[in-house]
């Protein structure tokens, strides 16, 4: 896995590779646009987008139903790109890749088919401070219905959990670890095979929310360990509407259905069903067969640039951005943590977020602003909200500078 710790420079052709995304190729307020919003959604890029057309203008049918051509072509790309996730997972088998509709998706089917099965009154889930508040409220929700109680890992002020304050959290009751692999607010790098390990060793199983990890350098859940994988295409050059839950197979197994309808099922009477083999059971009704497909491209797009080349590009293009932003009077870095993944959160003095990021869009770049979903996270730095830039591969240095010249022309406004 390659996080900010890298010295590798970047080697990415990067004028090439924006040639490859239509959409950056447009003016906001007379400016070129600056798109620095990644971590909410990233851009597609052609092949992707050619290969959504495909599929609804050569192969648009439902799946696993049918025997005619249409439906064999979908149901063969839609197993495919389960195959494609398999293999950028490095998951052991095929079985354990279940198509959602995104991590917040994911996450709830855990809760839903494992969490409502195996935690009862009195037992605890370990979450952390930096959380997504998609992995807070839906074990919020069962832990009101079954009378458990959620246990929080601390930070310090860089944004680094603290770990040995983790490992004192764990005891009898202690029955899930749901954690986040990297901090959207802040950018922060979790220790996940460490988390993974510790937690194994008292018998727990560990959910990673890997939302905006798995589009900016290689995950390989083997070698976490983890239980349970999630993440989003939308953040990774896919459709929007679609995400995964890697899962051991064993633990799938034993899951409860989140939902019901067809192709769950294997065998249904009024008096009984029996539920399909997994992952089938887990992709009631029909699924997001276009954006399925859509995310296979463009995991085989990232694939073809390198993860290791994407994680160094942004890199140092974060490095770079720490400095530019780092030297403005005014500007306030919010989240320092060592290992950090390509996401710059920052306040500017006597100007809210909100002000910023509007007048930084007359400037044509597109930043985040608010709490990021992460009221706890904001409550424990004691800012209300930031600004938010986080970059991707076809982000260059010439755009922090952009970004850093809009920041200067917002406080002048305010000056």
């Amino acid at each position: 896995m390659n996080t900010t710790t890298s010295t590798t420079p970047s080697t990415l052709a990067v004028e090439r590779i924006r040639a490859d995304f239509p959409i950056l190729h447009q003016r906001v307020a007379g400016r070129p646009l600056v798109y620095l919003d990644n971590a909410a959604s990233s851009q597609m890029p052609q092949a992707v987008i050619d290969r959504l057309v495909h599929y609804r203008t050569h192969e648009h049918a439902n799946i696993h139903r049918a025997v005619h051509t249409l439906s064999e072509r979908a149901t063969t790309a839609y197993e495919g790109a389960r195959r494609t996730l398999q293999h950028f997972l490095n998951a052991r088998e095929e079985r354990e890749i279940i198509f959602t509709s995104g991590t917040t998706d994911s996450i709830n089917l855990v809760m839903q088919g494992w969490g409502r099965k195996f935690i009862a009154a009195g037992d605890e889930i370990i979450l952390s401070v930096l959380e997504h508040h998609s992995n807070i409220v839906p074990w919020q929700m069962l832990a009101a219905e079954k009378g458990a109680t959620l246990r929080v890992v601390p930070m310090n002020d860089a944004g680094e959990l603290l770990l040995d304050d983790y490992a004192a959290l764990f005891n009898a009751r202690t029955r899930l670890v749901s954690v986040g692999h990297v901090s959207n607010a802040l950018g922060s790098v979790n220790p996940i095979q460490q988390m993974v390990a510790l937690a194994h060793a008292h018998g727990v199983p560990v959910l990673v929310d890997g939302a905006q990890a798995a589009p900016h350098f290689a995950v390989d859940v083997q070698a976490l360990d983890c239980d349970f994988y999630a993440f989003s295409g939308h953040k990774m050059c896919g459709p929007t509407g679609i995400g995964v839950l890697y899962g051991r197979a064993a633990l799938l197994e034993q899951m409860q259905p989140f939902k019901g309808g067809g192709d769950m099922i294997h065998t249904v009477t009024f008096e009984k069903t029996t539920y399909n083999t997994i992952p089938h059971k887990f992709e009631a009704g029909t699924p997001p067969i276009a954006a399925a497909i859509g995310l296979g491209a463009a995991v085989d797009y990232l694939s073809a640039i390198g993860m290791p080349a994407i994680a160094a590009h942004e890199h140092a293009l974060l490095q770079y951005a720490t400095q530019q932003l780092g030297a403005l009077p005014g500007v306030r870095l919010v989240g320092t943590a060592a290992q950090k993944a390509a996401v710059l959160s920052f306040t500017v003095a006597g100007i809210h977020p909100h002000d910023v990021g509007t007048l930084l869009n007359q400037e044509g770049v597109a930043v985040r602003t608010g709490h990021h979903c992460a009221q706890p996270l904001m409550q424990r730095l004691g800012v209300a909200a930031t600004s938010r830039a986080s970059f991707a591969f076809y982000n260059t240095q010439a755009e922090v500078d952009a970004l850093a010249a809009g920041i200067r022309a917002v406080q002048k406004i305010f000056a």
